[in-house]
């Protein structure tokens, strides 16, 4: 099942969405005649892993980290599915980066790795925009319009063998599986929960595969995961 958010005319509605239909509980809304999708939560926080594909280290000449290595970003940097991202004028390196995030669906804190699963809402997907040329992460990774998120929540899905990819204006920028990654979701959120009360709508995100970019103004980042669907965003003009 697909859940999502829809901002109308009289405000936020939620509920099931189903061939560009969200059913709420006070009816039925049609994406773009009745409003648009929203991001599909509303995190207190967007707790991120980095450096969680061989692949990527390799690529970017990281070392392999021991635990899941993380950062955050704040609910400011939430952008929707369709939206521009923003080109900050602080920056001349913005890049793209797909990756599966996982949705909590309830208030908890030192989850064990087995329980994990009855513990999230579902998953989706977050662009993890970075401003690559400024210095440390939260600089870098937590401005304003840096974490498009969405189309929706699927909630039926086994997030241990997904193919990914992402095309920028039509080329295949990145084409991976979930198998990939170094720490696996259970570990993941479980390694999070000891040092975070998580709660509802907060974001886990797990790493990019290989091949994370820059974009320029007027591309379109395209990232899908299979059985999730396809975040879909354009490089907005760059600011002055």
């Amino acid at each position: 099942m697909r859940l999502a958010r829809l901002l109308t005319p009289e405000g936020p509605v939620a509920g099931r969405f189903e061939n560009g239909t969200l059913h709420a509980d006070d009816g039925t809304y049609q994406v773009g005649r009745d409003g648009r999708l929203l991001p599909p939560c509303e995190p207190s926080a967007l707790y991120c892993v980095g450096r969680n594909y061989a692949e990527t280290l390799d690529q970017m000449d990281y070392d392999r980290p021991d635990e899941p290595d993380f950062f955050v970003k704040p609910p400011t940097a939430l952008l929707a599915h369709g939206q521009p991202i923003p080109y900050p004028a602080f920056t001349d390196e913005l890049t793209y980066a797909g990756e599966l995030a996982a949705v909590i669906d309830e208030r908890c804190q030192n989850v064990a790795p087995a329980d994990v699963a009855d513990v999230l809402r579902g998953y989706t997907i977050l662009n993890d925009v970075d401003a690559l040329d400024q210095q440390g992460r939260t600089a870098r990774k937590a401005f304003d319009g840096s974490a498009p998120l969405g189309p929706w929540i699927e909630t039926d899905v086994d997030p241990s063998g997904i193919e990914m990819y992402t095309d920028v204006s039509g080329e295949r920028r990145q084409d991976a599986t979930t198998e990939q990654m170094l720490f696996d979701v259970p570990e993941v959120v479980s390694f999070l929960s000891e040092r975070f009360t998580f709660r509802p709508g907060d974001v886990v995100a797990f790493g990019s595969p290989a091949n994370p970019g820059l974009v320029e103004p007027g591309d379109v980042v395209e990232i899908t995961y299979e059985g999730v669907g396809t975040l879909r965003n354009t490089v907005g003009d760059a600011e002055s």
